[in-house]
């Protein structure tokens, strides 16, 4: 009697659908390499990836690590061999993507299944983005270079080392607790955007500086003003498109604010109250975005590097001063002050000053009007500590340029307020 073959009793959803998952991904690897004409293609590159699948699967540690130490030694056979051939490096790339296909087998069959197919994309996105990273690499000039391996220290050195928790600190005999990932991470933010802001004025010239200023806004206003500072202090003459980019980072900061206040209040009913005042910010700092800077001039940026690694540590510090003073207004008002703590947290993030309002809002704690009346005040005390920060600036015409401006924006959107509430 011919036995038959039940498929339901094969563990299609355990292990042999994961030794096919790791076959197809060493296919993937060994793809751009079959393409290239290496000595390794698709086929070596999905029983490499077999191999460490099934030495897993046995769960033997001995076979695990001769199984990488037989990769090794082929990679080693392949970089003599491309000594030989003058092309050492492209056989140093092929030996060391053998062990990774080696690796990403052992972590599918593993049930790393997501861990093992990021690998697999990202080691072939390094494999057939070749050129264009060499290109990249090598028209790095060493200011940049610098500047890219301090942001590398600073965000992924620096920050993880720091306290998860809040601190405790004692100012005035009250007892204060600061986020010192917070304060670090508006240092890491004002670096980020530097560099940002550096890669656009490179391919945009001045105007770059102002397409920085709106995109920066959205993720925090308050790090722009000390990005915009170091761009000064580089370059005077790109302070009108400085000016601008401030005012677009006011205008994306109101219309961050604007979108929480609708979007997050849909079940309870929109906050139209919200929209006039914030809109008008958002319209206004527009329009005199677009009037100060010469958009018909072409000012020649030649920043020296991406980031100033002392201006962002200055502006962390001015950050922190004013986490502080935040805090300790909070202590010594209490929390019923909602519009005295809507203030002075927005001095820090009005992004978090306008979630807590709406929070009360959706909760029945506060009426529709105190909710408004909070947010409005959290936007407006992040105008005015944006246009206080320019005042660290050497370039007093600068700083009153902001000043000046932001006050301005400041009485336009009031009074479109009054005139829509009459």
């Amino acid at each position: 009697m011919t036995p038959s073959i039940q498929l339901g009793l094969l563990p299609l959803g355990g292990e042999v659908l994961r030794i096919v998952l790791a076959a197809a991904l060493g296919m993937f690897l060994g793809l751009e390499r079959e393409w290239s004409q290496k000595s390794a293609g698709i086929r070596t590159f999905a029983l490499v990836s077999l191999l460490g699948a099934v030495f897993t699967l046995v769960e033997s540690e001995i076979l695990l690590v001769i199984g990488g130490l037989l990769v090794i030694v082929q990679g080693v056979l392949l970089a003599a061999e491309g000594l030989r051939d003058e092309e050492e490096g492209l056989s140093l790339t092929t030996s060391v993507s053998m062990l990774v296909a080696y690796g990403v087998g052992a972590l599918v069959m593993q049930q790393y299944i997501l861990e093992g197919v990021a690998v697999a994309i990202l080691s072939s996105l390094l494999l057939v983005l070749k050129r264009e990273l060499h290109r990249f690499a090598w028209g790095l000039s060493r200011a940049e270079l610098r500047s890219a391996s301090e942001f590398a220290i600073l965000a992924f050195v620096v920050y993880p080392l720091l306290p998860a928790d809040p601190v405790p600190v004692s100012v005035a005999d009250m007892a204060l607790e600061l986020e010192l990932r917070v304060v670090w991470l508006m240092v890491v933010t004002v670096a980020g955007i530097g560099i940002i802001n550096y890669a656009i004025v490179q391919n945009y010239g001045s105007r770059g500086i102002a397409v920085t200023g709106f995109f920066g806004g959205l993720a925090s206003s308050t790090a722009v003003v000390g990005t915009m500072l170091d761009h000064v202090s580089q370059r005077p003459a790109a302070a009108s498109y400085a000016v601008a980019a401030i005012l677009l980072a006011d205008a994306a900061m109101a219309l961050r604010n604007l979108l929480i206040a609708i979007a997050f209040t849909l079940e309870r009913g929109i906050l139209f109250e919200a929209v006039v005042p914030l809109g008008a910010v958002v319209l206004g700092s527009i329009a005199v975005a677009s009037y100060t800077a010469d958009w018909s001039q072409t000012v020649e940026i030649d920043l020296e590097s991406p980031f100033s690694l002392k201006n962002a540590l200055g502006f962390g510090a001015i950050f922190l001063i004013v986490l502080v003073a935040s805090t300790v207004g909070k202590a010594q008002f209490g929390t019923g002050g909602l519009y005295l703590t809507a203030v002075l947290s927005g001095l820090a993030s009005s992004g978090a000053a306008t979630t807590s309002a709406v929070l009360l809002y959706r909760g029945g704690v506060v009426g529709s009007d105190t909710a408004t009346i909070a947010i409005l005040l959290a936007t407006a005390a992040s105008i005015v500590v944006k246009a206080a920060l320019t005042l660290a600036s050497p370039d007093r015409s600068f700083a009153f340029r902001v000043t000046m401006w932001s006050l301005i924006l400041l009485a336009g959107a009031s009074a479109v307020t009054v005139a829509a509430t009459l």
